[in-house]
C-alpha cells in the first residue's frame, strides 16, 4: 500500500480552490445578489456614517478636522496613531465607497468594526440607550448595534443592486 501524498505547489492549489468553488478569490469579493436589500443597508450606512467621517477629516458639522481628529484620539484616548487613522479613514472613505457601491464588503467592514471598538471601548459603560433625555454619562450602545448590523449586511451580501461592485463582478465571470 502507498501511502505517499503528494502537496500541490501554490499556483496549483490556487487554481484548485478557484475550481472548487468556481469563483476566483477577486471575484468572491465583489460578487454580490441583484437584490435591493444591500443596496437599502449601504446606503443608510452611507448616509449615517459620512457625516461623523466627514467631522473627523474635514472638520464640518461641528468637528475637529483630521488634525484635530488624530491629537484627540492619540494624546487624550491613548490610540496609537496607525489606528487613529485608520478609523478616520474608514468613516470618511467608508462611507463614499458604499455610496457607489465600491468594495462594499471591504468598506462595510472598515466601518463596522470602528463602530465595534468604539461601542466596546467608549459606549458600553453608557448603557443600552442613546442619551436622548442628557440624564445619562454619554450615550449608549443601541446606534452602535444599528451600524454594525448594517455593515454586516454588506460584508455578508456585497453592494446589491445599482453597485459597482456588481459591475465588476460580471466582467470577472
Amino acid at each position: 500500500m502507498n501511502t505517499a501524498t503528494t502537496t500541490p505547489s501554490s499556483s496549483q492549489s490556487s487554481s484548485l480552490s478557484e475550481s472548487a468553488s468556481g469563483i476566483s478569490p477577486l471575484a468572491r469579493l465583489f460578487a454580490t445578489t441583484d437584490s435591493y436589500a444591500p443596496l437599502i443597508a449601504r446606503l443608510t450606512l452611507a448616509i449615517v456614517i459620512f457625516p461623523h467621517g466627514a467631522q473627523k477629516a474635514l472638520g464640518w458639522f461641528g468637528g475637529y478636522g483630521f488634525s484635530g481628529t488624530m491629537g484627540f484620539f492619540t494624546e487624550n484616548m491613548g490610540i496609537p496613531a496607525l489606528f487613529a487613522f485608520l478609523a478616520i479613514v474608514a468613516e470618511f472613505l467608508g462611507p463614499i465607497a458604499l455610496l457607489f457601491g465600491a468594495l462594499s464588503r471591504v468598506a462595510a467592514f472598515g466601518v463596522g468594526t470602528t463602530i465595534a471598538v468604539a461601542m466596546f471601548f467608549g459606549h458600553t459603560a453608557n448603557g443600552f440607550f442613546m442619551n436622548w433625555y442628557g440624564n445619562q454619562a454619554g450615550e449608549g450602545i443601541e446606534y452602535h448595534l444599528l451600524v454594525i448590523g448594517l455593515a454586516l449586511i454588506g460584508v455578508i451580501s456585497g453592494g446589491g443592486k445599482l453597485s459597482a461592485d456588481r459591475v465588476i463582478a460580471n466582467k470577472l465571470k
